[in-house]
């Protein structure tokens, strides 16, 4: 039996998945005949369609296509122009951790965890500088211990424990849920932050860098200081065309790199390069971050950042991508530790019911979650 469908809703649903016609007909051969209106799909068909597309089945039968606004407050740019039309990644990712918050937030209230008195405790109008100090040391963030660390990746992790323990969800995550074949896409967005005085919540885009995501989660917890939600395209070199945005760059940048701490270290005289890479290393961040702070304390000029700026990127474009890992270690990341152990906990006492655990969770199995609690330390 075929179905009644506007080619005009299947076109949109291709094109907000970002896919070509050719792309699709490689999967449904018949699709380019749907999309012209020459023929129509069967009811399977047309599912097969929607699980392609990322789409509910349900916008296909409507009479136009839907406005899908992105569900928070947008401060992205391109170029400092308009942004496109979220992808169904993207919006997926706010939606599951919307619904991720929404269950700490009744989970904190019924245990009693009071508001945690840094999210929104300071205003636009405040020092970066001063900002970024307090942060450090709610965090107990310190360059001596980053310096001894080995790599990027123990400082990231590091870091994001340390935001965990003092209350803020950190979800670290290079795809939708724990699907595989959705990467997201760094370039569309790289963090947002979800304001709440008892679940804060900071989403990270993990296909991006290692080093590049040292300058997100700082970005994305200076939002929860100022006490604003917000989606982001950070770049650390860039002056961002949103005022919220430059201020949270600022205190960013001084978080992770003090300039005081940045005089002591750089080295007069070496080449720029060498040095960038040296000072990375030191404060386990990325080179453009580096650059950035030099050029904040006048070492580089404008355009001689400008510069530097534009060779390191097409270096940093050729270095390879690491990705995978153990799932019991990366999951946690993914969803946050916090967040796991919570709902670890509720759903083996009975509060919360399996099938809601495991979609939140990103897992499919008993064996999987009772695997997932004991290497959190959540059941025995």
């Amino acid at each position: 039996m075929r179905v009644e469908v506007r080619p005009e809703l299947l076109r949109w649903a291709r094109e907000r998945a970002g896919l070509t016609v050719a792309a699709v007909a490689r999967r449904l051969p018949k699709f380019e005949e749907w999309e012209n209106g020459t023929l129509r799909p069967t009811l399977k068909q047309l599912e097969a369609f929607a699980r392609v597309a990322h789409a509910p089945i349900g916008y296909l039968f409507l009479p136009a296509p839907p406005l899908e606004p992105v569900p928070i407050p947008d401060f992205r740019t391109v170029a400092d122009g308009g942004v496109r039309r979220p992808s169904p990644d993207l919006l997926d990712t706010i939606y599951a951790c919307q619904e991720r918050q929404a269950w700490y937030r009744e989970f904190a209230r019924a245990e009693g965890l009071e508001a945690l008195p840094f999210v929104g405790s300071v205003g636009i109008e405040a020092d970066a500088a001063t900002v970024a100090s307090a942060m450090r040391t709610a965090l107990g963030f310190n360059v001596a211990e980053r310096r001894a660390m080995r790599s990027w990746e123990d400082a990231l992790r590091r870091f994001i424990e340390q935001a965990d323990a003092l209350g803020v969800m950190v979800m670290a995550s290079g795809v939708v849920g724990s699907n595989t074949h959705r990467v997201l896409d760094p370039d569309e967005f790289r963090g947002f932050a979800l304001v709440d005085r008892v679940a804060p919540l900071v989403f990270i885009n993990g296909a991006d860098t290692k080093s590049a995501q040292m300058f997100t989660v700082a970005h994305e917890l200076a939002h929860i200081w100022l006490g604003q939600t917000a989606l982001s395209n950070v770049v650390p070199t860039v002056a961002p065309a949103h005022q919220v945005e430059r201020w949270c760059n600022l205190v960013a940048a001084e978080f992770l790199v003090p300039a005081d701490a940045l005089d002591g270290e750089y080295r007069q005289g070496t080449e720029l390069a060498d040095e960038c890479r040296r000072l990375a290393r030191v404060f386990k961040v990325s080179t453009l971050v580096v650059l950035r702070r030099l050029h904040d304390v006048g070492v580089l000029t404008r355009d001689a950042m400008w510069t530097a700026y534009g060779e390191e990127v097409e270096r940093l474009r050729a270095l390879p991508r690491t990705s995978g890992g153990d799932f019991y270690n990366t999951q946690p990341i993914r969803v946050s530790k916090r967040f796991a152990r919570a709902v670890i906990g509720h759903t083996l006492e009975g509060y919360t019911l399996y099938r809601d655990a495991f979609r939140m969770l990103g897992i499919a199995k008993v064996e999987t979650f009772n695997e997932l609690g004991r290497s959190l330390g959540a059941t025995t």
